[in-house]
């Protein structure tokens, strides 16, 4: 298989040759530029400060008091234009762009948007309104007005988008009932790598360095490859700002329920001559959590310290920009163990001998991690090229490289001796030919994948070492016909493992063991605008994923599922195929968008228990495994069924009222399954949210752009579960209700933001909860109440400031 990856590449790299041909990289003297002004629609005045900004090729510019902007340095060719102004819509435009090309934007005021623009799946960034698979956005300001823990708390509002969770430093994503390898998240531009397959393993990116996560619902195998059946998570930073500038912020959090302090840094600039650079930093640490139930729940505490910056450099013959972050964790693993008291046990060393004590109120307080712990580092590097090409095309070069590092620390004699080290280092690579456009046809062609090496350490083994290698190679491309826009492609990926054996004396842990797999995926949608205000989508899509390493090697004590796993080195990959079709209605009373889905997946992977030959669980022998019942992987078809619907209601002409409402639901099916196992595991139960929101342009005296809003939050009971060998257990529905303020100050007399302030609670009425999708759910029984598990969060209010910094 050595040969056909080196086939692969080789071919491609031919292919983008021939079809660049005559094309040359251009030279210093052959840029085209961008100009004009932004204006009032209805008075006309100038927007100074509005934004304009070419997304394909990562540059904008600011409008100058007199509302005028200049884009230079920019190739010839169509691309999308973004323009925002606070209180305005977004405007969005297709712009041919030819030497000096003259564009005046005018923008309305709303208080609704409307105009989103789309990067995640597409060949070229579109409008949310010509995209065929259902996207949902969010931006920083959402993130700031709503309480999170971290990057997949903060989303797991979205219609379609739940999380599995270990307590609150722990969030998994999960779309459409589907997680773990299912969903890619891509950060800094490359997919994110950090032994994603297990429960207990979080999403290693910075919450507050975020400029907008769009979240792709449905097989998105074209431009991602293997894993991204369910969909995608793309976290997107902050961008450059315009030439000539210096702009950062300063922010801080407070949370009450866990005493949750966060601060957070950034700054970034622009010179005239296009050189770019940027610094963040961010310190989060948080105590234990406490609800109505448990009280304060022993380790749950965590503390994270997260950095990086950027440089870059914007010229006539391209970009580049090279990212860097660092992203440092420890946090405690809630094990939930409790006295006949129904009190908390704490791990201690008791003059060398290990015991338990209970746990005090000074160790719930305390910001120190306990024992058992985590320490998670990634480092991530990113270099990311765009060249432009005298034909009108474009090429674009990825590289990323990934460094992380795994400890799972549970010896109360030996604290900083790991019992579980996982060392995983991952070699992003993408190529990219945007072809010129040709008859309206927008193409794309390339060719990405990844090199991984994974190896073990520490006193306890559930994974073995291995190195991995695919690649993939691609076409989409799209087209709009008046009202139509059409978008497709194909792709076909190959994936090479090599399980590196492991003996421990005379028993063989981990057997050696090479797999091959491939597979072509492909996709066909359509947007139709039916009239200004309707909008039909259609998609149909085949996507696949590859049995990841614990599937197919596992051997040893996962305490996340608290199992203990056997893999399955014959597994096949799974391969579903998905149908969408939605619906998207705006008038100025109501928008409403509505989506239903059907997902088939061949060879669905799922743990099965084991049992002896009596008819018993199957129990490992060796003592420090007794008590975990034995679960090995198997594979059967699928179905997965469901949709969303989002509607608001903002009744003219009070637009600054809305009453906005999203409902959920997903139902799972496996075929020729018993009463028992007939329904997939870790399916999200159907949510409704209802929000009654206010958003006002101008308060009066220093505040502008004010909100404020309450939110029913409904979670109804979830009695389709897998319930053979204990995997799941029903959950009852629970109803929240959650509140929220926020404005910004603003000088008088320019008009800028001073400051911004946002006050916030969830579950207002303290309920005790335990989601459908928490790991937590399954600890050990308090004696005393006869509740089994831990609880989630109870009643938090939150307090977030932010300070923008803007030098010329």
């Amino acid at each position: 298989m050595h040969y056909l990856r080196v086939f692969i590449i080789v071919l491609v790299t031919s292919l983008l040759i021939d079809t660049l041909g005559f094309a040359s990289i251009k030279n210093d003297d052959a840029g085209s530029s961008l100009k004009g002004t932004v204006t009032d629609k209805s008075s006309h005045s100038p927007l100074p400060g509005a934004t304009i900004y070419l997304p394909d090729l990562h540059v904008g510019a600011s409008a100058n008091a007199q509302g005028e902007y200049e884009i230079k340095n920019l190739p010839k060719g169509k691309f999308l234009v973004e323009v925002h102004y606070i209180g305005y819509a977004a405007f969005t435009e297709s712009v041919q762009i030819n030497g000096v090309t003259q564009k005046d934007f005018t923008l309305s005021e709303t208080l609704l948007e409307k105009n989103e623009v789309v990067i995640t799946g597409v060949n070229m960034a579109t409008t949310l309104k010509k995209t065929p698979t259902p996207v949902s956005i969010v931006r920083r300001d959402y993130l700031d007005a709503n309480i999170s823990t971290n990057i997949i708390d903060a989303i797991a509002k979205l219609p379609g988008v739940s999380q599995l969770t270990t307590g609150p430093a722990i969030s998994k994503p999960f779309i459409r009932g589907l997680g773990y390898n299912r969903v890619v998240v891509v950060g800094d531009g490359i997919r994110q790598e950090g032994q994603q397959w297990g429960d207990e393993h979080g999403i290693e990116i910075d919450d507050y360095n975020v400029s907008k996560v769009e979240v792709l619902k449905g097989p998105a195998s074209l431009v991602y490859g293997s894993d991204a059946l369910a969909g995608v998570v793309n976290i997107v930073p902050p961008g450059n700002v315009p030439a000539g500038q210096i702009k950062g912020n300063v922010a801080a959090n407070y949370l009450t329920n866990n005493g949750q302090i966060s601060y957070h840094a950034d700054i970034t600039g622009t010179t005239k001559g296009g050189l770019s650079w940027s610094a963040f930093g961010t310190q989060k640490f948080a105590h234990d959590y406490k609800n109505k139930y448990d009280g304060y729940v022993f380790n749950s505490k965590f503390k994270n310290t997260n950095y990086g910056g950027s440089l870059g450099l914007n010229k006539q013959w391209g970009s580049s920009i090279l990212r860097f972050t660092s992203f440092n964790q420890e946090l405690g693993l809630v094990e939930g163990d409790r006295n006949e008291n129904g009190q908390f046990l704490k791990p201690v060393n008791n003059n060398g001998i290990a015991d338990e004590a209970v746990a005090t109120n000074d160790d719930f307080k305390s910001y120190s991690i306990g024992t058992p712990r985590q320490k998670i580092t990634h480092n991530k590097l990113v270099w990311d090229n765009n060249v432009y090409l005298n034909n009108g095309g474009r090429l674009a070069l990825t590289l990323g490289y990934q460094w992380n590092r795994r400890k799972e620390l549970g010896n109360v004699l030996a604290p900083d001796q790991p019992d579980l080290l996982l060392k995983l280092n991952t070699f992003n690579y993408g190529l990219k030919y945007y072809l010129p456009e040709m008859n309206g046809w927008q193409t794309t062609i390339g060719v990405n994948g990844m090199q991984q090496k994974n190896n073990i350490g520490g006193e306890e083994y559930l994974i073995p070492s291995y190195d991995l290698f695919d690649a993939g190679v691609f076409a989409v491309t799209s087209k709009t016909f008046d009202k139509l826009t059409l978008s497709g492609g194909l792709r076909f990926d190959n994936r090479h493992m090599n399980i590196k054996g492991l003996q421990l004396g005379s028993e063989t842990k981990f057997a050696s063991f090479d797999r091959d797999f491939s597979n072509v995926s492909g996709s066909a949608g359509l947007s139709y605008a039916v009239s200004q205000q309707v909008t039909l989508k259609l998609n149909a899509a085949r996507g696949f994923r590859a049995p990841n390493i614990s599937e197919l090697a596992a051997n040893g004590v996962h305490e996340g599922t608290i199992k203990y796993e056997y893999g399955n080195e014959n597994l096949k990959p799974e391969v579903s195929t998905q149908g969408d079709l939605g619906l998207e209605f705006n008038s100025q009373h109501v928008s409403l968008t509505a989506g239903v889905f059907y997902n088939h997946i061949s060879n669905f992977i799922f743990a099965r228990k084991l049992v002896n030959a009596a008819g018993a669980d199957s129990i490992p022998a060796t003592d420090n495994d007794a008590g975990y019942s034995a679960f090995k992987y198997q594979q059967n078809t699928a179905n997965l069924y469901g949709g969303e619907l989002m509607l608001d209601i903002h009744p003219h002409p009070i637009d600054w009222l809305h009453f906005e409402n999203t409902f959920s639901y997903v139902r799972s099916s496996i075929s020729n399954g018993s009463d028992s196992t007939k329904y997939l595991p870790n399916i999200p139960a159907a949510r409704w949210l209802s929000e009654l929101k206010g958003k006002f342009k101008k308060v009066g005296g220093v505040m502008q752009n004010a909100y404020v809003g309450v939110q029913l939050d409904r979670t109804f009971a979830q009695n389709d579960v897998f319930y053979a060998y204990q995997t799941e257990t029903a959950t009852p529905g629970y109803t929240l209700l959650n509140a929220g303020i926020g404005t910004d100050f603003v000088n008088k007399k320019n008009g800028k933001t001073l400051f911004s302030l946002h006050l916030a609670a969830n579950n207002l009425t303290d309920v005790a909860y335990q989601n459908h999708l928490s790991r937590l759910k399954y600890a050990a029984e308090n004696e005393v109440t006869g509740r089994v598990g831990v609880f989630n969060m109870g009643r938090t209010f939150s307090m977030k400031v932010s300070i923008p910094i803007d030098f010329k």
